[in-house]
């Protein structure tokens, strides 16, 4: 069996785990309610502004900040996007996992000093 058989092999074992199977659940849920879809995007988009903005060394304004606490207010007493986002957590945790194992397998390949003996 070569590698690529191999990691076939591994990715029909990550479609049949628990894990994948409640986000896909999880992830139909959401999908067939449009303010639940509307909401978790809304709130998405308002997290991805204020990182930016302090990521750039920009001030956060409070309305921005406000509007964020909102959103997390009425997502964590929404059970459909809850699960969801439990869901997604639990699988880009197992699939993290997994790209770690592969990762500790193959350290030089992730070496970014490949030449640190000619540079000094």
């Amino acid at each position: 069996m070569n590698i690529y058989d191999k990691a076939l092999e591994l990715a029909k074992l990550l479609a049949d785990t628990k894990e994948y199977k409640d986000f896909i659940a999880a992830k139909e849920n959401l999908t067939k309610n449009q303010i639940c879809c509307e909401i978790l995007d809304n709130f998405r988009q308002a997290q991805f502004e204020i990182q930016v903005a302090e990521l750039s060394g920009h001030e956060v304004d409070e309305a921005a900040r406000e509007q964020l606490e909102k959103l997390y207010d009425i997502i964590s007493i929404n059970p459909t996007i809850t699960q969801y986002l439990e869901a997604e957590y639990k699988f880009s945790r197992l699939m993290s996992d997994i790209q770690k194992i592969i990762s500790d397998a193959v350290p030089e390949w992730f070496e970014l000093d490949v030449n640190k003996d000619t540079l000094n």
